[in-house]
């Protein structure tokens, strides 16, 4: 990959109501579907928490075929910011951290069709079906056991169903077909397992599995979870990929294989990339930066359970991954060292962003700075939306470099507050 220097755009809304547009039709295979009331058939929503002087918090439209706002945004809460989509993508949710409130939005109405209140902040939510949600609260209060739990969401009639105590849950996965939950505290040294369809049968829904070294994300493949061990990084011994057997009565830890850091992962058939931090191999080997510490990205063959080789990458807590067409990673992280300033750039631009070249091994670090909280390929367009610094990022897969994107049209008003988090709500 070349490193070429980044081409700097702000993203902007225009200041108006939904437009109603249902003519037409839109879809692959000339499915006959009515359009959206903004008009556009290739949407990506980003959450923009804070504020303008002429426009309040809200999910923006963007146009994803052409990189520009549309018309119109959705009303979400005082402050939204993770966002999460259904399988079908036509229910997003929305937290909101002002207020611990999931904003349920229809992505085909383009507007919020109710909210749950959650008894504390998260920052982990799973929706494995349309009318279902979970959410991970580390401080939610429980009478006679300690704070934490996993909520259950009912995403069509509003509330939360149920309250399923995990001491300070901080992760929560679920399988395909929403009948597991793997849930993460990170100051344990175990998995823990819920089965959400065993509520109110009498039955145990939770499972502790031990075994683990501060397991802090889980990837499912089948009958077997691939664990990511934080280890040190996390006040445990060793990071580690490690495999949790779903299959057996109850399920059991099994073989592990050492990496240097493992806090996020992404499959890709049979090889894993884990991104984490390792404390006893932090150096930036092999790269020019005023950073004095470095992060790690680790290819995994799942097959042998053997590392095929390493890469360098920024440092802070690793917790976005994606990947874009033309083989290209993004590795997202926050708390990072921040080197130099976009503003002034005199020198050395550098932020939490890393990306990793699946095919010649080589990574990119572009200038820019700030955390990376959202990621969003596409299967039909080689970029990559990234969200970070509290700005949108549109990347070029094939030649690495922020695309030189005019956001700025006439009549729009140009955002001065923070996008979060960014999702594609229609398959493209």
């Amino acid at each position: 990959m070349k490193k070429s220097a980044l081409l700097y755009t702000v993203l902007v809304i225009a200041p108006l109501g939904l437009v109603s547009c249902n003519s037409g039709a839109y879809g692959g295979g000339g499915a006959n579907i009515t359009k959206p009331p903004s008009g556009l058939t290739e949407r990506v929503l980003a959450s923009q928490s804070a504020s303008t002087p002429t426009a309040p918090p809200s999910l923006v439209i963007v146009n994803g075929f052409n990189d520009t706002v549309g018309r119109g945004a959705i009303s979400a809460g005082s402050s939204p910011t993770l966002l999460e989509t259904s399988p079908e993508r036509a229910t997003l949710l929305a937290f909101d951290s002002a207020t611990n409130r999931v904003e349920v939005v229809s992505t085909t109405k383009e507007t919020t069709t109710g909210s749950i209140q959650l008894p504390g902040p998260t920052t982990s939510i799973a929706v494995p079906q349309s009318g279902v949600g979970y959410a991970a609260v580390p401080t939610a209060p429980l009478n006679g056991s300690s704070p934490g739990a996993v909520v259950e969401m009912n995403l069509t009639a509003g509330g939360i169903t149920a309250t399923i105590g995990v001491p300070n849950a901080q992760t929560v996965i679920s399988n395909s077909s929403a009948s597991q939950l793997l849930v993460f505290s990170n100051d344990s040294d175990a998995v823990t397992i819920v089965s959400p369809l065993l509520l109110n049968t009498g039955s145990p829904v939770t499972v502790t599995v031990p075994g683990f070294d501060r397991p802090v994300y889980g990837i499912y493949s089948g009958s077997i979870a691939y664990i990511l061990n934080c280890g040190a990084e996390c006040g445990g011994t060793q990071a580690s990929v490690q495999i949790l057997n779903l299959a057996t009565t109850p399920p059991t830890a099994g073989a592990l294989v050492p990496v240097d850091g493992a806090t996020i992962g992404f499959l890709n058939g049979p090889v894993l990339y884990v991104a984490g931090n390792s404390p006893a191999n932090s150096l930036c080997t092999g790269q020019t930066t005023a950073a004095k510490t470095c992060g790690r990205l680790d290819t995994v063959d799942l097959g042998s359970m053997t590392v095929t080789s390493r890469a360098v990458i920024t440092d802070g807590y690793h917790d976005r991954i994606d990947m874009g067409l033309n083989s290209q990673l993004f590795i997202g992280a926050h708390t990072c060292t921040n080197v130099g300033n976009v503003n002034n750039v005199t020198g050395e631009v550098r932020g939490c962003l890393s990306i990793y070249n699946v095919n010649n091994l080589s990574v990119v670090i572009p200038p820019d700075n700030g955390d990376v909280t959202g990621l969003q390929s596409f299967t039909t367009r080689y970029v990559e939306y990234v969200a970070e610094g509290g700005n949108l990022r549109v990347y070029d897969t094939i030649t690495d470099v922020l695309l030189d994107t005019d956001f700025i049209s006439t009549g729009t008003i140009v955002i001065t507050g923070v996008i979060t988090d960014v999702k594609a709500v229609d398959f493209f």
